[in-house]
């Protein structure tokens, strides 16, 4: 504003002194503010900085470290995870812990020293904490999978009701007047529960023939004896050999499930220190592994963890042995004893052997394959070249000595006797080279990766009653100590015959005599093994 009366000289002086005046102003403005340079805060056309950009760093600045603080919290729970598994040694948290710090530190720079907004920090914490919180996800799914499968403490009998394919009848209730043909020899409280069942479900009392065996159930209902008859499903396999055909013949139209809980026998083993013997059993059903079913592949798998020796004992399926509590004296298939129980074929195992036998494995086809094709496959040794037939599940041209196989491929590879010179004992010791080319795999530090699919993919088709504890402490012992393990693979041996089985009633059947020098020499390797000995002509995992 000019003041009138002013001679020029007085109106410059003061003009200088409002613009001197100005000056200050936004000098103490800009200081409130917290701006160190005041003239850079005015814009070229005079303009005053908003004073809502202070809010806006500010903003993002809260914004960084939320963001990191979420990222400590994914860290702990990371490291929470890796210690409730108890599979990861201690070594290897701590390695961990270093190197979650120093991901946080790069953070923690870049929201420090960051350029323009930080985006690009920003980004890399929210990626870090996602990749946390879905390891923490896997590591507890793992945890939960292994619960799924390890403890197994009992075994499921699976009655059945059979009527003739053509038959009109399609569920219970459409049987109701008619006779079924039982029979009480092989598992008489099993068929009087699944009777009394029918009974109960119909709400009335059915009529009833009785049978020698199951044999003659299936012959009576083909004869029209009967029109329906009640056996355990487990048994299929014995009616195919007496009636080829027999499953396109008839049709089921009834499932009762019997949960049987078996003795805890394993509870007490420290796997850690004491040697002890597993019993894999792979049957030959897939699809759910609790039921009972012959059992294709007899291993037991003799581990001594302080000398890291494995002795790998094949029994072949049709040897011909009693199987204790059940028959009375009378031989039968091994292959039959799984049919009452995995606990009766490891009973007839430790007979046959005279050891204990404190776990089992049981492994079903689809598992198998699955694990096998996890693994990346397998790399196993044949001594003989020959192609395996459509019984066996896939038709496979195996080379003479080393063959890498697929999960499909494996399987007919083991499964395969028909092609073979040797027959079923062959085939014994086909299994044993799949097995020992899987634990080559299984035992590498490599495999940790692939731990979680591995689990996830076989929960259905796998279950051990070695607890979760005692499996846990082997994969963290494994993983601890690193090294090789010596493995030895040997097979009973005996000579093919037609016998009487116990199981299937007066029919005749192939079946393995047991070479008695055999069996009394892997009884001494077997003691070889709890001993503490290192046997020879191991094979050395890498």
């Amino acid at each position: 504003m000019k003041k009138k009366g002013m001679s020029p000289k007085e109106r410059r002086e003061y003009e200088r002194l409002q613009e001197r005046k100005k000056r200050q102003m936004e000098k103490r403005y800009a200081k409130s503010m917290g701006w160190d340079n005041p003239a850079k805060s005015v814009s070229e056309k005079g303009r005053v900085p908003n004073p809502d950009k202070k809010q806006e760093k500010k903003g993002r600045n809260i914004l960084g470290k939320i963001l990191l603080f979420l990222q400590v919290l994914a860290s702990a729970g990371f490291v929470g995870m890796l210690i409730l598994s108890n599979i990861i040694p201690l070594k290897y948290v701590i390695v961990a812990i270093i190197c979650l710090l120093i991901l946080w530190s790069i953070g923690l720079v870049s929201q420090v020293k960051r350029k323009k907004r930080g985006i690009v920090g920003k980004l890399y914490i929210v990626l870090v904490t996602g990749c946390l919180v879905a390891g923490t996800y896997q590591l507890g799914f793992m945890t939960g999978t292994l619960d799924k499968i390890t403890g197994g403490n009992s075994k499921v009998d699976t009655m059945v009701v059979a009527v003739l394919a053509n038959d009109k009848a399609e569920d219970i209730a459409d049987v109701r007047e008619y006779t079924f043909g039982v029979q009480y020899k092989l598992d008489k409280a099993d068929v009087k529960d699944m009777v009394s069942h029918i009974n109960k479900e119909l709400d009335t009392k059915i009529k009833t023939k009785e049978y020698k065996n199951v044999n003659e159930q299936a012959k009576a209902l083909h004869e029209g004896e009967v029109k329906a008859i009640i056996y355990n499903e487990g048994y299929k396999e014995i009616l195919e050999e007496e009636f080829h055909g027999y499953s396109n013949k008839v049709k089921i139209i009834y499932h009762y499930n019997i949960k049987t809980k078996l003795d805890d026998v394993s509870s007490n083993i420290k796997v850690k220190t004491e040697p002890f013997n597993v019993y894999v059993s792979g049957i030959d059903v897939y699809g759910e592994i609790s039921k009972n079913s012959r059992s294709d592949v007899n291993i037991i798998a003799t581990v001594n963890p302080k000398t890291r020796q494995i002795l790998l004992v094949t029994t072949p399926r049709d040897y011909y042995v009693e199987i204790p509590g059940v028959s009375h004296g009378q031989r039968d298939k091994l292959t039959h004893a799984g049919i009452y129980g995995v606990d009766t074929s490891i009973k007839t195992l430790s007979e046959l052997y005279d050891t204990e036998i404190p776990f089992y494995a049981r492994v079903n086809f689809t598992s198998l394959i699955d694990i096998v094709d996890e693994l990346g496959g397998v790399d196993v040794m044949s001594d003989y070249a020959f192609k395996t037939g459509t019984a066996a599940g896939a038709v496979v041209r195996v080379s003479k000595g080393m063959n890498h196989f697929n999960g499909k491929q494996a399987l007919a590879f083991s499964r395969e006797r028909h092609n073979l010179p040797d027959g079923d004992n062959q085939r014994g010791k086909h299994q044993q080279a799949v097995l020992t080319a899987m634990i080559k795999k299984l035992v590498s530090p490599s495999m940790l990766i692939k731990a979680n699919s591995i689990i996830n993919k076989v929960s259905d088709g796998v279950e051990t009653n070695m607890s979760q504890g005692q499996l846990q402490t082997l994969i963290k012992m494994q993983l601890n100590q690193g090294g090789s393990w010596n493995i030895k693979s040997v097979a009973a041996e005996g000579t093919g015959d037609k016998q009487r089985c116990y199981s299937s009633g007066s029919m005749r059947l192939y079946v393995c005599q047991p070479d008695e020098e055999s069996v009394t020499e892997i009884k001494q390797l077997i003691k070889q093994v709890e001993n503490g000995e290192t046997l020879q002509e191991s094979e050395m995992t890498q």
